[in-house]
């Protein structure tokens, strides 16, 4: 139809995505003791880009050997093995005519010591999620307040890594700011209660997080994307706002919109869910005071709701049901009759059982 939005092309910087649907970034836990997930892995991405998303994006790697990781079996790219191993993932990607994005992150206080080659956690203050480590089954360790050596040492690990990506081949590198790991640690009061330069207002809460964008930008080239991704809602402690109100959120928005990002991700849980009490969604806030092409994801099924999202999005992208469903993007194409999969249901990820 001439009038199909979510099977139109988009331009994104100097890109044309073939329609607005990307495979939403989700974690598999699946790297070997090189820090590379497993073929199967691999190969699932290459099939979601020939079976029609336009967008197709990486696990979160983490970003550094002493503090990053936080789950076992998570990759890197910091090495030629991986590098290597990432950039046929990423010609077949591309040659199916799809984008390839790494999206990167640093675990913070979320980590789980004992997998972290230097048995570290670390975070902007040492102040611990409330709930358990679901992997442990037990209280988080406090993890230690980040001295300003560890805050240049993880900056750099950011770089890094996206240093990787652009060897690999990726056309984009996603700074991962969401879900209560290390950056969105420092733009939220519920876990930066820092008293320097990094902490107290907004403006010092953002600074980590310009302060690795800026760095980031650096190594980039020109025609590449760089992302950057936010959300209220965190893995720990996930009915916890991680912003104070509307206003808060929209402040740090503004910052984030005067960046050279080149879009910004907006993570939900539910995308119709109204925000801070506004009765807005938090798609439409971010769009109020942000003109950056807008990626949202939270409950995106089927054709009715993906459609919906796109009132104040750009680009929708899909997890479970672009796990589970290795069909979806041309059953949403045909309007098929879909049904939401359940959180249960997405748990085969972290088995090693290979997906379809």
């Amino acid at each position: 139809m001439a009038d199909d939005l979510l099977f139109s092309p988009f331009p994104l910087k100097n890109f044309i995505l073939k329609n607005r649907i990307g495979v939403a970034p989700m974690t598999r836990m699946s790297g070997g003791p090189g820090s590379i997930p497993r073929q199967d892995v691999l190969d699932f991405l290459v099939r979601r880009a020939r079976n029609g998303a336009a967008l197709v994006y990486t696990e979160a790697l983490v970003t550094d050997y002493e503090s990053a990781q936080g789950y076992p079996g998570q990759a890197r790219l910091l090495t030629q093995p991986q590098i290597e191993a990432w950039r046929e993932v990423v010609r077949e990607i591309q040659a199916a005519g799809s984008l390839a994005i790494m999206q990167m992150f640093h675990c913070g206080r979320m980590a789980w010591p004992e997998v972290n080659p230097a048995h570290r956690a670390i975070a902007p203050s040492a102040v611990t999620p409330k709930q358990e480590n679901p992997l442990t089954q037990k209280p988080y360790p406090v993890p230690e307040a980040m001295s300003p050596f560890d805050i240049d040492h993880v900056i750099n690990g950011f770089v890094e890594t996206a240093k990787g990506a652009v060897a690999a081949g990726f056309d984009g590198v996603e700074i991962h700011g969401a879900h209560g790991y290390l950056i969105n640690q420092f733009l939220s009061s519920y876990s930066n209660k820092r008293t320097d330069s990094y902490g107290g207002s907004v403006a010092g809460r953002y600074r980590f997080a310009h302060e690795v964008i800026q760095a980031v930008h650096q190594v980039m080239p020109k025609d590449r994307l760089l992302l950057f991704r936010i959300s209220n809602w965190a893995i720990a402690d996930m009915k916890v706002s991680q912003f104070s109100d509307q206003t808060e959120y929209q402040q740090i928005v503004s910052l984030l919109n005067k960046e050279p990002l080149d879009a910004l991700s907006v993570s939900t849980y539910d995308f119709q869910e109204p925000a801070f009490g506004s009765g807005k969604t938090m798609a439409a806030l971010s769009r109020e005071v942000c003109d950056l092409p807008l990626l949202i994801c939270g409950k995106i099924y089927d054709r009715a709701t993906a459609e919906e999202a796109l009132q104040h999005a750009d680009i929708i992208l899909s997890g479970k049901s672009t796990l589970l469903n290795p069909n979806w993007v041309e059953d949403v194409r045909e309007g098929r009759s879909l049904k939401p999969f359940t959180s249960d249901q997405s748990q085969v990820a972290y088995t090693t059982e290979p997906l379809l």
